[in-house]
């Protein structure tokens, strides 16, 4: 991890101590909070062009207008909180998932201004856009109670469209998040961007899949519930801590990834002696946060013993229990960082057929940290694309792993309880899109 050269504020300092009497050396000036700022951000500006340049190039980022539009509000800038708003705004213009201001030892302790902190509570709802309309896609605690239902349309919220509020929603969150793409900004909003502050009550104007209308409030008064990815699972799954495994209705395995841990293969190979002999599997990486793991060692439990696929990137058979049947892979827009190279390798290298309400984050990178002149913060930023043989040569970043199909709910299958995406995983395993797909079972032995 780099760290940045001496500021020049700081070297003047060095040689102004080197020209006097140590007795006579002053103390350095003490800095307003808007000298503070400005002075952060005119530092920061130029090396992020630098550390960046190549993914503000790929992402299409107006570099001048930001930088006018920061050193602007870095002016304005009254205390330490706004300070830290400020770095905030920087770094939600970089497009960036993983980007980050990190506290150093003089910046512990300092909140965002009262506005932007505090508690957040969720009002049991998460939404979905299909079909040109928003759905709810789940629905518990209070929402449940006040009679939403998964499938029912949001026609309104606090009175505004559904759709422009939605898309006014994201844009505020906007303002201080980074997000790596629009997908992954349209997931973050419908899940986390539900959550308010404690007690605040949302209108829903709603219509049930039979059309019709009625009108509920919904109150946010528990802590916000973190998306699991599908809209509902298959029953009967076992659970350990980063995966889910059985198989579906239809017979089919199924495994959910929710993370992937450094042990990842490991286990999977549990849970693939577990389902044993399928027709077909359905891996599910909706969700998935990310991790580090053996990408070789994990596509290596899906190439049949004594078998290398080579489509692509090699990779030679691993683990004891290898599957070597039809596969669907299912992503969404909250897919990040390693999930997406797990998810990602499925497609570029041939082996499976992948399916999405959307392509995932598009947030896989090299990171940098860097320390500001203040000494109250380290700012932490993607500086190169992930995978860069991805998407044609142009690695993930900013672009995520599009799928091969994209696949919306249906709000007839939300208010029946069924996930209209492993629905459709079933169907295509049933009927394989093999042209699509270059690895066939049967070229590998596969029975």
């Amino acid at each position: 991890m780099e760290r940045s050269t001496t500021s020049p504020l700081r070297v003047w300092f060095a040689v102004a101590a080197l020209a006097l009497p140590l007795a006579a050396v002053p103390a350095p000036p003490p800095w307003s909070p808007s000298d503070a700022c400005e002075r952060d951000v005119a530092f920061a500006l130029p090396e992020l062009e630098k550390r960046c340049a190549a993914l503000i190039e790929s992402k299409g980022l107006e570099w001048r207008k930001i930088a006018a539009e920061i050193t602007a509000n870095a002016k304005a800038a009254r205390d330490d909180s706004d300070h830290l708003l400020v770095l905030l705004q920087l770094l939600a213009r970089l497009n960036d998932g993983h980007a980050e201001v990190i506290p150093l030892e003089a910046g512990k302790g300092i909140e965002l201004p009262e506005p932007q902190r505090g508690e957040r509570a969720g009002p049991g709802l998460f939404f979905c856009k299909a079909g040109g309309k928003l759905l709810v896609k789940n629905a518990w605690g209070s929402a449940a109670a006040a009679g939403v239902k998964p499938g029912m349309e949001v026609v309104k919220v606090d009175g505004k469209p559904a759709l422009p509020w939605l898309a006014a929603r994201t844009a505020e969150l906007r303002d201080t998040a980074s997000w790596s793409s629009d997908q992954q900004a349209l997931f973050a909003t419908c899940h986390w961007g539900l959550a308010f502050k404690p007690g605040t009550r949302l209108e829903l104007e709603l219509k049930d899949v039979k059309g019709k209308k009625l009108t509920r409030t919904v109150q946010c008064d528990k802590a916000s519930q973190v998306p699991d990815g599908p809209a509902f699972l298959p029953p009967g799954l076992e659970v350990a801590k980063d995966l889910k495994w059985g198989k579906t209705a239809g017979g089919f395995g199924y495994l959910h990834l929710r993370r992937c841990p450094s042990d990842l293969p490991e286990q999977v190979d549990r849970a693939l002696a577990a389902i044993g002999a399928v027709p077909g599997l359905i891996l599910d990486f909706r969700g998935n946060g990310g991790g580090g793991f053996d990408h070789d060692a994990f596509m290596g439990r899906f190439v049949p013993s004594g078998k290398t696929l080579a489509f692509g990137k090699s990779y030679p058979s691993a683990g004891p229990n290898p599957y070597g049947g039809p596969i669907v892979v299912i992503i969404d827009g909250n897919v990040r960082s390693a999930g997406e190279t797990g998810s990602g390798i499925f497609k570029e290298d041939g082996r499976a057929f992948v399916i999405g309400e959307s392509a995932t984050a598009g947030m896989s990178a090299q990171k940098e940290q860097f320390d500001l002149p203040s000494g109250k913060w380290a700012l932490y930023v993607a500086v190169g694309s992930n995978k860069g043989r991805f998407n044609g040569g142009k690695g993930i970043e900013g672009i995520g792993v599009p799928p091969h199909e994209q696949v919306e709910f249906k709000a007839k299958d939300l208010d029946a309880g069924v996930d209209t995406l492993i629905a459709r995983a079933e169907e295509l395993l049933k009927k394989f899109p093999q042209a699509k797909v270059p690895y066939d079972p049967k070229a590998f032995d596969w029975k």
